[in-house]
C-alpha cells in the first residue's frame, strides 16, 4: 500500500505514473471509509485527489507555500503531509481538523474555513518573500465557487501587479456548495469549452499569464503544467478542470447533496436514518407557501442554501422569487437592502459564521438606511458547527449592537415562524433572526405574533427574589433553572423570555429591581458585548445583583458542546448552586 509508506511530500517524488494512479485510488478508499462513518466534505475532496498529488509531486512543501482556500479540499493534503492515520484508523478520525490548521503541521499555513481568502493570504506571503529576499514558490489554491467572493477578486486584482513568482491554481469543478451563479461562470464555461483558448479570459484581462488543464483528475496531465510554472517569475493562473465527487457514483450524480454529507451506507449512498425535523425545512416550507400569495417575496442565498433549506425543489418552485448571488455575503446584504427599499419582502439566510463577513454592509448599506430586510442566521449556537473557523459565538455582540437592527431570538419552532412572518410583513426595521440551536422544540404556550414593540419582553412566570432572563434557545435552560429553584430553594422565580437581544425592556427591569434580589441572564453566545451585559448596565445603579451566564470571549475549536456548557456553569444543577451562593 503506497499511502501507508508516505510520511511527507518527499515520499511522492519517486513514484511513477502507475504509483500515482494507485495512490489516488488508495486515497479515495480512505476518504470513502472515513466519510461514510464520520461525515465530512465529500465532493470537494474526491474531486481534488489527483491535483493534490500533482502539487506535492512538483512543489516542495513546506518550503514552497501552498495556501488552500476554504479548506474543503484539504483531506488528501493532510494524508500526504504526515496525518494519514486520521483517515486510515477510526480511532484517530478526530485527531485532525476538517480544515487547514498550522497547529497540526508546518504544511498548513493558516486556519481557514471561510471562502475566497487564499489569493490575498498568499499575496501577503509572496510580498513578504520579495521584501525579505526569499525564493520559494507561492501557490494559492482556490475553487471556482470561491472566485465570486469579493476578497478573491480583490486579491487577484492586487496580485496581478506583483511582478514575481505567484501561482494561482483554480480548481474548477463547476460547483459552489450548490450550483454557481453569476456572469463570472459563463466566462469559465467558455474557457472549458475552448480548452482555455476563449478570447474572453478573465485572468488574462486582469494581467495574469494563463495555463489550462482539461483533465484535472489526471496526474500525468497536471504534472507537466505545474513543472512549467514552477519557479515562474510573474503571476500565473493554472485553470484546472476537475469533477466534483469523482470516484463515487452517488456523489458524481448529485454534486450538491454530496458537497458535505452525513455518515452513510457505502453500498447504497443512503444516509443513516434520521427522523429529526429541522428549523431550516420549516422555514423553507413556510416561504414556499407564502410565495403563493406574496408577490413581493424575495428569498436570497449566497452560496449556502441550507439555512432556509432552499433545496432544488423549492428553488424551482420559487422561480423569480429566488436569487443566489454566489459566495458573496457582502453583496447579499446590499442586494437585500436594495430590494427592501424597492418594496420587496426580502429574506436572506445563511450560516451565522458567514454573516461575520458582512459587518460593514450590515451597518452601512442596511441599518443606516433603515430598509426592512430580514436576515436569518443559522448555527450561531453552542450546538452549531464547532470548528474554530465556523463557531459563531459572537452574533449578539456583532449584530445586536448595530443601531436600528432588531435582533430576534426565538425559543421554539412556532416562535421562529411567527417572527419570520412578522418581519416580512413589517416595513419599519431591518431584522435579524437567530435560528435556535439544537433539536427543534415546540411551544407549550401561545406565541406572540406582533413584535413591533421592540423593547418589550415576555414574562412567562411571575415570581419574586430571583428573575431568570433566558434568551432564545437557552430559554429551556431557564425553565429548568426556575423549576430547580422552586424544588431546591423554595423560590418561585420570575421567568422571562426576552425575545429581543437588541431591545431593552427598561420598564420591566425597573419593576424587577423593586422586589428581586438577583437577576440571572442566560445567553447562547459571548458574554462580552452580549445581552447580559446590557441588563447588568441598566441595573447597575440598583440594589439588584445581576449574574450573567454565557461563554467567555475565546476561540473554541472542535469542542464538545456538553463539556463546554459544564465549563461555563450552564447546567441546571450548576446554575442552582451558583444562585444559592449568590443569595447567601
Amino acid at each position: 500500500m503506497y499511502l501507508e509508506q508516505i510520511d511527507g511530500p518527499a515520499d511522492l517524488k519517486g513514484l511513477g505514473a502507475e504509483g500515482r494512479r494507485v495512490l489516488a485510488q488508495e486515497v479515495r478508499d480512505a476518504l470513502l471509509a472515513k466519510a461514510s462513518a464520520h461525515g465530512g466534505h465529500f465532493g470537494p475532496n474526491f474531486g481534488f485527489v489527483e491535483t493534490t498529488i500533482a502539487l506535492h509531486t512538483v512543489f516542495d512543501s513546506p518550503r514552497d507555500r501552498l495556501v488552500f482556500d476554504v479548506s474543503h479540499q484539504t483531506y488528501t493534503h493532510k494524508m500526504l503531509t504526515g496525518r494519514k492515520e486520521a483517515f486510515l484508523s477510526s480511532e484517530h478520525y478526530d485527531d485532525v481538523s476538517a480544515y487547514s490548521n498550522p497547529d497540526e503541521t508546518d504544511h498548513d499555513l493558516f486556519k481557514v474555513g471561510h471562502t475566497s481568502t487564499s489569493v490575498s493570504l498568499a499575496l501577503g506571503l509572496a510580498k513578504a518573500r520579495d521584501v525579505l529576499g526569499g525564493s520559494e514558490n507561492v501557490v494559492a489554491i482556490i475553487g471556482d465557487g470561491s472566485l465570486s467572493g469579493g476578497e478573491a477578486l480583490e486579491g487577484l486584482n492586487a496580485a496581478a501587479e506583483l511582478g514575481s513568482n505567484f501561482i494561482v491554481v483554480v480548481n474548477d469543478n463547476q460547483m459552489s456548495i450548490a450550483e454557481n451563479h453569476g456572469g463570472l461562470y459563463r466566462g469559465l464555461a467558455e474557457l472549458r469549452r475552448t480548452r482555455g483558448e476563449a478570447r474572453d479570459n478573465l485572468f488574462r484581462a486582469m494581467g495574469f499569464d494563463y495555463r489550462y488543464v482539461a483533465d484535472g483528475n489526471d496526474c500525468e496531465a497536471l504534472i507537466p503544467v505545474l513543472e512549467e510554472v514552477h519557479g515562474i517569475r510573474h503571476p500565473v493562473v493554472v485553470h484546472v478542470n476537475t469533477f466534483k465527487g469523482k470516484g463515487y457514483a452517488p456523489a458524481e450524480a448529485d454534486k450538491e447533496a454530496w458537497h458535505w454529507h452525513m455518515p452513510f451506507d457505502i453500498e447504497t449512498g443512503e444516509s443513516h436514518p434520521s427522523s429529526r425535523e429541522s428549523y431550516a425545512a420549516l422555514a423553507g416550507e413556510y416561504l414556499l407557501e407564502r410565495s403563493q400569495s406574496d408577490e413581493s417575496l424575495l428569498v436570497v442565498a449566497s452560496g449556502v442554501t441550507s439555512a432556509l433549506d432552499m433545496n432544488p425543489r423549492r428553488r424551482r418552485a420559487l422561480g423569480a422569487h429566488y436569487v443566489d448571488v454566489g459566495i458573496a455575503e457582502e453583496a447579499a446584504v446590499a442586494l437585500a437592502s436594495g430590494a427592501a427599499k424597492r418594496g420587496a419582502n426580502v429574506v436572506w439566510g445563511t450560516a451565522a459564521t458567514f454573516i461575520q463577513r458582512s459587518y460593514d454592509q450590515l451597518s452601512q448599506d442596511l441599518a443606516i438606511n433603515g430598509n426592512p430586510a430580514t436576515i436569518v442566521g443559522a448555527n450561531g449556537s453552542v450546538w452549531g458547527m464547532s470548528d474554530v473557523t465556523h463557531a459563531a459565538f459572537y452574533s449578539i455582540p456583532l449584530i445586536a449592537n448595530i443601531p436600528d437592527i432588531v435582533y430576534l431570538a426565538p425559543t421554539s419552532a412556532e416562535e421562529y415562524l411567527s417572527m419570520l412572518a412578522w418581519s416580512l410583513d413589517q416595513r419599519e426595521h431591518p431584522v435579524y433572526i437567530a435560528v435556535p440551536g439544537g433539536p427543534v422544540t415546540h411551544a407549550s404556550r401561545p406565541v406572540r405574533s406582533d413584535f413591533s414593540q421592540t423593547d418589550r419582553y415576555e414574562v412567562v412566570r411571575r415570581g419574586s427574589r430571583v428573575a431568570v432572563l433566558a434568551l432564545g434557545d437557552f430559554f429551556a435552560l431557564g425553565e429548568e433553572l426556575a423549576d430547580g429553584l422552586a424544588e431546591e430553594l423554595g423560590i418561585r422565580a420570575t421567568l422571562v423570555n426576552p425575545q429581543f437581544a437588541s431591545g431593552l425592556d427598561r420598564a420591566l427591569l425597573d419593576e424587577l429591581a423593586k422586589d428581586h434580589e438577583l437577576v440571572v441572564t442566560l445567553e447562547d453566545g459571548s458574554l462580552d458585548g452580549g445581552f447580559g451585559g446590557r441588563i447588568a448596565r441598566h441595573l447597575g445603579a440598583t440594589r439588584t445583583r445581576v449574574a450573567c451566564f454565557g461563554f467567555e470571549r475565546a476561540f473554541y475549536d472542535r469542542y464538545d458542546a456538553a463539556e463546554l456548557m459544564r465549563e461555563a456553569h450552564l447546567t441546571p444543577d450548576q446554575l442552582c448552586r451558583d444562585v444559592r451562593e449568590l443569595l447567601a
